[in-house]
């Protein structure tokens, strides 16, 4: 494919995916009161740097979805937030960006959409 043609596909994908109801974008906010309660005490333990309760806990993300801003490997961190009578990790997650974080993210269906979330400093 020839590079004008290529971007022409990169733009109309981008703007296509940001239109409302299309896509799945990572730029819907909201603050933490529409979180699950163990999503709120998973974020009080990031901002207190621990202690963690999986494993897994300040991993790095990937982002190969690439739903979350392109940032360098290592800017992005998981944490899991704990699901009720699970019997794994489940699909809740926060991921936060930064060290130490300054965005935070939560997807409850494990990486196939997110919300920024807005904390308190």
């Amino acid at each position: 494919m020839r590079p004008l043609a290529l971007r022409l596909v990169f733009f109309l994908a981008f703007a296509l995916a940001s239109l409302p109801g299309c896509g799945r974008d990572a730029s819907p906010r909201s603050g933490t009161a529409d979180l699950p309660p163990e999503a709120i005490a998973t974020l009080e333990r990031i901002q207190a740097g621990g202690p963690f309760l999986f494993r897994k806990d300040g991993t790095t993300f990937q982002n190969r979805e690439r739903l979350l801003p392109p940032k360098p490997r290592g800017y992005y961190r998981e944490y899991t937030v704990p699901t009720p009578g699970s019997r794994d990790r489940g699909a809740r997650r926060l991921v936060t960006g930064g060290d130490p974080p300054v965005v935070f993210y939560y997807t409850e269906d494990h990486y196939r959409s997110f919300r920024r979330i807005e904390t308190q400093p």
